[in-house]
């Protein structure tokens, strides 16, 4: 056993979400990403002196929703605090928070692990504003700061330190991202930094129940940097305890072109940060009416529809998995159900032909050319052997992109492409395929089964795909 086999390690996450309000947390500047620097900000989100901040009440919605999705406890009477630190692009010095009464308690979330599934506990997730962004390349001399972001509305989801591979934090962060999407409380952009992780790392002995010493890795806002970060923190904390050296609590930088976390500083606690409430703003008072209207008129959650497409509509997880990653393709299918029950048929369709399709062409699904009604005659066309499955989508499907105004049977009639079953037409042609290969005739009757490959292959070219494959096979089993 190698010195990495005998040590666990245990992962603890800090997820900060992006909310998709269109001002920022406590002012009525622009939140939205992008924008020249320093263009979207006013004295408010400067810190000015005498400026006084007004809560978001979108924000508010947007951590009970969220609170509701995960399973939290709502606190009905919640606070904010400042957390104060110097930093270069924190203008005013401190940046306001939660801490005593944050708005959410508890929770959950489920994610997959190995061939099962396992339950991430989350600590409690808070209000908060984001600071603004310091640039290190752009001049050979100097920090660049932009403050765009400075005061844009922020969740922030502590989870429990319950993740113990670099895959369980890949599948934590892809089920939150899918659920703020779903929710329409996020873009869940990582690129643009609307979700990103600080990832509190420790090694343990295997077995043991006592936690290592944590370190924080900050700002880890791609899922193959988190991945690197972690693997190198394991390896560097497990060598730093075979050599019999202790872990120091530290907040580190993980720099992705040398895969290598640094020290930015001695991990603070809360004393270090001088919390104390906002003067500035009230505590917010949440009613149980508000709580039952929010969750009475939320959308279809991930799990719900993963559910429902295997036990309504006998989809396999695999399928059930893929349509339910993003919202608008997991209604859009539960639409076609309406039109089509062929529910795998339908799902075949969506995976293999038309998601391929949108992704290449760059469009959503609103802006597929066939309807819903089209797309169910197609695919009643194969399920009534009128059409066969590789005809239809080698053939047809693409030639109803490009007459999308023609229904698909009128178009298959045209392209003559409707499998015949007139057992006439069919007898002609396998006695015309079996009076050209005599020679395999008398192998088949030998025993090499297997022909029947090579004549089913001759009669289909022959009738150039409209024979009926199930009555072809029969009527060719009997000639023979």
């Amino acid at each position: 056993m190698s010195i990495y086999e005998k040590y666990e390690t245990v992962i603890g996450l800090e997820v900060h979400v992006q909310l998709a309000t269109a001002s920022k947390a406590f002012c009525g500047d622009d939140a939205r990403f992008g924008g020249a620097p320093n263009t979207h900000i006013s004295a408010i989100s400067l810190g000015h002196p005498g400026t006084l901040p007004r809560l978001n009440k979108r924000q508010v919605e947007f951590a009970i929703k969220l609170g509701l999705a995960l399973g939290c406890e709502i606190n009905l009477e919640n606070t904010f605090d400042r957390k104060n630190y110097f930093y270069a692009d924190l203008p005013k010095g401190y940046q306001i928070t939660q801490d005593r009464q944050p708005i959410c308690i508890g929770g959950s979330l489920r994610i997959p692990s190995g061939e099962d599934f396992k339950t991430i506990r989350i600590h409690h997730i808070h209000m908060e504003e984001d600071a603004g962004k310091s640039i290190h390349d752009q001049d050979p001399e100097n920090t660049l700061i932009d403050l765009n972001r400075a005061g844009v509305p922020l969740l922030e989801i502590v989870t429990e330190p319950d993740m113990r591979s670099p895959e369980e934090v890949d599948a934590l962060m892809s089920g939150m991202r899918q659920l703020v999407r779903y929710l329409g409380v996020s873009d869940g952009n990582m690129e643009e930094g609307s979700l990103r992780c600080d990832c509190n790392v420790s090694v343990r002995l295997k077995g043991a129940e006592k936690y290592g010493e944590r370190c924080e890795v900050k700002n880890l806002n791609s899922m193959r940097f988190a991945k690197r970060a972690i693997e190198f923190e394991r390896k560097r904390q497990i060598d730093l305890l075979e050599s019999g050296g202790t872990i120091k609590q530290q907040t580190l930088n993980f720099d992705p072109a040398t895969g290598i976390t640094t020290p930015l500083r001695d991990k603070e606690d809360a004393h270090d940060y001088r919390y104390f409430p906002e003067p500035d703003l009230p505590p917010v008072i949440i009613t149980e009416a508000y709580l039952k209207e929010l969750d009475q008129n939320r959308s279809p959650l991930p799990w719900e529809l993963l559910e429902e497409f295997q036990s309504t509509f006998g989809l396999p997880l695999y399928d059930a998995t893929l349509l339910t990653q993003e919202k608008t393709t997991a209604l859009y299918f539960k639409s076609l159900c309406q039109e089509s029950k062929h529910y795998k048929a339908a799902a075949n369709l969506l995976i293999n032909k038309i998601l391929p399709e949108i992704q290449e062409q760059k469009i959503g699904l609103a802006e597929f050319p066939l309807s819903q009604k089209q797309l169910a005659e197609f695919v009643d066309l194969i399920q009534s052997d009128k059409v066969s499955n590789t005809i239809a989508y080698q053939k047809l499907f693409p030639a109803l992109l490009k007459n999308p105004n023609q229904a698909p049977l009128a178009l298959a009639e045209k392209m003559e492409l409707i499998q015949s079953q007139d057992e006439d037409f069919l007898k002609a042609l396998v006695e015309n395929i079996l009076a050209q290969n005599p020679d395999k005739v008398k192998a088949y009757n030998s025993g090499k089964k297997n022909l029947l490959g090579f004549f089913m292959g001759q009669l289909m070219r022959q009738s150039k795909g409209k024979a009926n494959p199930k009555a072809a096979e029969e009527l060719l089993k009997e000639l023979l």
